[in-house]
Parts: C-alpha cells; sequence; structure tokens
C-alpha cells in the first residue's frame, strides 16, 4: 500500500483531481443533494456499500467522499486511457462472474492500511432497491474488521419514456455507520450478506419515502 491508504502504483495528487472533477461536472445536469455526508468516520478502515442502477452513482459518490476511497470497478471499463487512469486514481479492476481474489485482496490491503473502500454489493445496475447482493462485501468485512458505512442514492434512472429531465433532482442518503460480525464458513457470509443487503435496502426505502412525500418523483 501507498502511505495515503491507496492500492500501490496510485498517483494521490490525481486521485484528489478525479474526486474534485467527479464533484462538480455533473451539477450541471442534475440538483444533487448529500444528506448526511458527516456520518463518514474521519479515520480508520471502512467499506462504502451502494445501491447502484446506473453508471452515474460511482462518480457522484467517489465525488462526494470526505475522504480518498479506492472503488471495485467491473474490469470491463479498464481499457485504453481510461483503464490507465482509473488505476492512476486508485480504482481497482473487478471481473464480474468470475473466482478472482486478487482484487478482493487489495481492497483488503486498502482497508487494513486505514483507508476507504467502495463497492456496488449488487454487482451490477438494475433497479437499485437492494433485492438481492452478492457475497463480496461481507468477505471483506470479514477479512478486515473494517466499519460499513452504507450510501443510498436516488435520481439517477431515466424515465420510463427514456426521456431525461432538465436537471432532474438527485439524492445521496448516507447511513450509519456499522460493524457487523461476519462469521466463519459459508454459513457466516451468507448471513453478512443478508445483514449489510437489509441494511442498504432498509436505507434506500428511507430514500424512496422521504422523496415521495416531498415530491421529488421516482427513483
Amino acid at each position: 500500500m501507498t502511505a495515503d491508504g491507496l492500492p500501490a502504483g496510485s498517483v494521490g495528487a490525481l486521485h484528489d483531481a478525479g474526486r474534485i472533477f467527479a464533484r462538480y461536472h455533473l451539477r450541471s445536469a442534475f440538483r444533487i443533494r448529500v444528506h448526511g455526508r458527516e456520518r463518514m468516520p474521519a479515520t480508520g478502515p471502512v467499506l462504502v456499500i451502494a445501491n447502484h442502477s446506473s453508471m452515474i452513482e460511482p462518480q457522484l459518490i467517489f465525488g462526494m467522499l470526505p475522504r480518498r476511497s479506492a472503488f471495485l470497478v467491473k474490469a470491463e471499463m479498464f481499457t485504453g486511457i481510461v483503464g490507465k487512469f482509473f488505476l492512476a486514481i486508485g480504482q481497482i479492476p473487478l471481473k464480474r462472474g468470475e473466482i478472482d481474489r486478487k482484487p478482493l485482496l487489495t481492497a483488503v490491503g486498502v482497508l487494513k492500511d486505514g483507508g476507504v473502500v467502495g463497492i456496488f454489493p449488487e454487482g451490477t445496475r438494475g433497479a437499485g432497491d437492494v433485492g438481492a447482493a452478492e457475497r463480496g462485501a461481507a468477505w471483506l468485512v470479514r477479512a478486515s474488521g473494517a466499519t460499513v458505512l452504507p450510501v443510498a442514492t436516488r435520481g439517477t434512472r431515466k424515465p420510463a419514456d427514456g426521456k431525461r429531465r432538465f436537471r432532474p433532482r438527485v439524492d445521496i442518503l448516507v447511513g450509519e455507520p456499522f460493524t457487523p460480525k461476519v462469521g466463519p464458513g459459508k454459513t457466516g457470509l451468507d448471513q453478512g450478506t443478508e445483514e449489510l443487503r437489509g441494511e442498504l435496502a432498509a436505507l434506500v426505502k428511507t430514500l424512496d419515502d422521504w422523496r415521495s412525500e416531498n415530491g421529488f418523483g421516482s427513483p
């Protein structure tokens, strides 16, 4: 690991520049509101788990977090200049649908170094309601002992008619951090996965209810 808690080979200054870009470049297209940013632990290992319904959430969350973070990103994104940039800013390529321990071990190294890792437990884009989750997040918690920070995002999906509204409202809700105990074996991993899924799904529903009550439309 590097001294700044990012994977080896990362460039801290470039990472910081990437965060600033991610934080502001979408604001011309969306009205972005972040709720609960102060809940992010200031120090120590943190595993950020978030729902996933569009390509926009990774950029938004990466930019709004008050600490440097290494996200597990699908390996298909790591091609050409873009791929080199992702590696330089400390993002971790993950091959979906394959057993590949290398990215998980890299993520554990970041966490044990006191850093922040982000993962989308659903594994792919969808409704974003976290009806199902893969085991990677629970495995990382068990291997590192990291605190978990759930983050829900709504407002990024296109409407059913496929037409994006002018500057739609996007809300990011940061939940309360918690430290689950993931037990040994497959049973422990399955139970831990369900606990993480349930916490994140509940946070998404809280945000959905709040948006509905305040007239901000569908996810």
